[in-house]
């Protein structure tokens, strides 16, 4: 199923929707998990009660969290309107799962400053971002030059959890290391635009063609920049994206462990302890 035409095209109508990679990426998930349960048949030709089948399943037999359920029904109200054209009953009836999600993880002041020395320079900054800022793992990594203002100290985050935007505090402190990051992000920047093949970067829905100049904009350009250039799938342009989560979260991960913090740290802990911390 992996090369699948019925998933590719939801993907598609949801790039087209300009929906997240990540939420692209769970519906997906949902969807393949929801066919496979029932034998790998075509949703049109299943329904409200099949649809019923696999959310008690998922409660019964999986034990998932009441969020995590949650996620399954959203995502199969989705396919069934937007996809199928067959909406389902507002009234469907399966077992709901009580089973409460998990505490999250908080950092003691000692334990953040631990991680901190044991963190990789490369992504020193970033972390520090989001326990300062309270900043989500891609919000922080999407940030971008402009979302920067050092005169309120305050970072804009832009099409945050829900489609919003926010504007956070930006702790003093980083100033300098803010400063050198976007002189590192400058240099890549100096370095693309010689390059007679790049593109530009990508920017949000449709503003390139409401400003055609922006692309090559030093101030729409991310903070934090891959360190190689790639050609953006789907076209032939060759662009520079942000840096990987993936290879964060595991520097997370790798250096709590190396900091002898006997807890579960992922990188939304930073975010948790942020909160806490007030």
């Amino acid at each position: 199923m992996k090369n699948s035409p019925f998933l590719t095209h939801i993907k598609e109508v949801m790039l087209a929707r300009h929906y997240a990679r990540l939420t692209i990426k769970s519906y997906l998930y949902w969807i393949k998990f929801f066919i496979n349960f029932h034998n790998k048949q075509h949703p049109s030709s299943l329904g409200d009660r099949e649809v019923e089948n696999f959310l008690t399943f998922l409660t019964v037999r999986r034990g998932v969290a009441a969020s995590t359920q949650s996620q399954a029904l959203d995502t199969l109200v989705y396919l069934y309107q937007e996809i199928v054209k067959q909406p389902l009953d507002p009234s469907l009836r399966f077992h709901r799962s009580n089973k409460q999600r998990k505490l999250p993880v908080v950092l003691t002041q000692d334990e953040v400053r631990r991680l901190f020395v044991q963190m990789p320079p490369k992504y020193d900054l970033l972390a520090k971002l989001m326990y300062g800022s309270g900043l989500r793992l891609m919000e922080a990594i999407r940030l971008r030059i402009k979302d920067i203002d050092f005169n309120y100290f305050t970072l804009s985050i832009h099409n945050a959890k829900g489609g919003k935007n926010r504007r956070v505090t930006l702790a003093k402190e980083l100033q300098e290391p803010l400063k050198n990051q976007i002189t590192l992000a400058n240099k890549y920047f100096n370095l693309d635009v010689s390059n007679k093949e790049y593109c530009g970067v990508k920017l949000p829905y449709a503003l390139s063609h409401k400003y055609p100049n922006a692309p090559f904009d030093f101030l729409w350009h991310y903070l934090f920049p891959s360190y190689k250039l790639s050609c953006e799938p789907g076209t032939s342009c060759i662009r520079r994206h942000h840096i990987n989560e993936t290879t964060f979260q595991k520097a997370i991960k790798q250096a709590a462990k190396q900091a002898q913090i006997f807890k579960h740290v992922t990188s939304h802990t930073l975010r948790h302890s942020f909160v806490h911390k007030k």
